[in-house]
């Protein structure tokens, strides 16, 4: 026992971390999670602030397309009467929220600023779950072209047609990461005496498919990972609302009976479509 023990002052072969010769170090530098791909807001027809809403809902009005007729009239005959029909779409914003609580020892014995580190990432979550209910919005859409295992561009032009055959414009298109990946294996968008350029094969990523702008969505911000088999064309001009009420609000805290310092981060918000046949959704399988 006592040659083992000389050993290992002298040799860090029979040694472990953190004992003898060896010191256990630490990294001081906290490495974050990835940021995940999220949908911009410059997708939305509108977005609302809470100027724009001063009660607790509020009522958007919409025309019907394609209401009143134009009809032949005889000489002498009555002229018809008609008018635009309306129809109304309700913006009810909604309260989210987290509060985060740290105990004072923590934040003196901790190796990294823990509370601001904890508010950082809550920004973070607010943002992904802004994602998920615009996707949740979306899955609404007035069409489904319903694909098979790999979508196809078949699938990606009947969408299309979906919205012009109500004269809406397609504009974009918002797919998950398994649609990404069957693009990738359709030789039309990877080589480029068909594709036109070699954009798939340099990185990965097409962001222009038929006039189409290409937005990936991650799966871990969407309603659940089913949702990245999912893709969806819209006229973004048309689409879907946001309506945003409470800007993201942190309210700091403090709980001295549990030697606690705290906060509440706040947000109300709401996502929806406007017009439903502005939107074609396509699933695989």
């Amino acid at each position: 026992m006592s040659f083992k023990h000389i050993t290992e002052y002298i040799s860090t072969e029979d040694g472990t971390s953190g004992t003898l010769l060896i010191p256990q170090i630490i990294f001081n530098k906290l490495i974050p999670e990835v940021n995940k791909n999220l949908l911009p807001r410059e997708l939305a027809a509108m977005v609302l602030t809470k100027d724009q809403i001063p009660g607790s809902t509020m009522t958007i009005n919409l025309e019907e397309p394609n209401t009143m007729d134009i009809r032949r009239v005889g000489e002498g005959g009555e002229v018809p009467l008609d008018n635009i029909d309306y129809d109304t779409v309700t913006v009810t914003p909604v309260k989210y929220g987290v509060a985060v609580r740290i105990t004072r020892e923590m934040m003196e014995d901790s190796q990294f600023p823990l509370f601001e580190r904890n508010i950082a990432v809550v920004g973070k979550r607010f943002a992904e779950k802004e994602t998920e209910l615009i996707i949740t919005a979306l899955d609404s859409a007035g069409a489904t072209t319903a694909g098979g295992a790999a979508i196809t561009i078949a699938n990606i032009t009947e969408s299309m047609q979906d919205l012009e055959d109500y004269d809406y414009t397609p504009t974009d298109i918002i797919l998950g990461t398994e649609v990404l990946n069957d693009l990738r294996n359709i030789d039309t968008f990877v080589e480029a005496q068909k594709a036109g350029d070699t954009e798939m094969l340099k990185s990965g990523f097409k962001g222009n498919i038929y006039g189409l702008k290409v937005t990936l969505f991650s799966a871990n911000a969407a309603p659940s990972t089913t949702y990245k088999k999912y893709a969806y064309v819209i006229d973004r001009s048309e689409a879907f609302y946001l309506a945003i009420k409470r800007d993201l609000t942190v309210e700091n805290f403090n709980m001295p009976s549990y030697d606690m310092q705290g906060a509440a981060i706040t947000w109300r918000f709401s996502a929806g479509l406007l017009r439903s046949n502005a939107v074609s959704k396509i699933t695989t399988a």
